[in-house]
């Protein structure tokens, strides 16, 4: 049975790391992409397809629902404030996007050891409809997101 002040101060860290994060990463707010939860090991992140997301086949570029994916794995891996970064990706794209749609990438750690982490990223649509799956291997690196954060609980 998990302690509950130790998943309060886990969760903390997660908010705390996910805050700071999203303050430096301009990718995601210049493409519309808002953090919507985190907590250890997981986050949801939601990007609108807009009109300049569109490709030569009026469909959602797919370079667009990977950085979404990807930028969910980030704040997912990144959570326990120990700086994370991706060391290999893949994606599979089960149904194509379409301008005004609004994307949802869901994610969760599947695997976590010593440096290594593995996060399966769900991707939906607004209907709740799967439109890609991502996985995510990641590798902790030198160095904390939250330089001296600080713990309330």
């Amino acid at each position: 049975m998990s302690d509950p002040v130790e998943s309060s101060v886990d969760q903390e860290i997660a908010d705390q790391v996910g805050a700071g994060m999203y303050a430096r990463d301009f990718a995601a707010q210049k493409m519309g992409i808002r953090l919507e939860a985190i907590g250890p090991g997981t986050a949801v992140v939601t990007m609108p397809v807009s009109d300049d997301m569109v490709n030569g086949h009026d469909i959602g570029h797919g370079g667009f629902t990977f950085t979404l994916a990807d930028t969910c794995f980030a704040y997912a891996c990144n959570s326990y404030n120990k700086n994370a970064v991706a060391r290999h990706c893949e994606i599979s794209f089960i149904k194509p996007t379409r301008r005004g749609d609004v994307l949802t990438a869901t994610g969760r750690e599947v695997h976590k050891a010593g440096r290594s982490g593995t996060y399966d990223i769900t991707v939906t649509d607004q209907t709740g409809e799967v439109v890609a799956l991502f996985r995510g291997h990641s590798r902790i690196v030198e160095g904390e997101v939250v330089p001296d954060l600080t713990i309330m609980t």
